[in-house]
């Protein structure tokens, strides 16, 4: 069975509003999650997009210091 995309995105979100700290490379989040590369890229990228994630210069993923929960 396939997770469509957006309950994906929503369970990522649940994941970083739960622990307001996590920080994660795209390697881990792809093992966090059970990710393949391109998949994970892509929704790392649209919670960047929305704003909900910041992408830091060693490039780890975090949770937008004024990110209030999710759509």
């Amino acid at each position: 069975m396939i997770t469509p995309k957006c309950d994906l995105l929503d369970r990522i979100r649940m994941e970083y509003v739960e622990m307001p700290d996590l920080r994660l490379t795209l390697r881990q989040a792809r093992r966090l999650w059970n990710l393949d590369q391109a998949l994970c890229d892509e929704l790392l990228e649209t919670l960047v997009h929305e704003g909900f994630l910041a992408q830091t210069s060693d490039g780890s993923f975090l949770r937008r210091a004024n990110s209030s929960g999710w759509h």
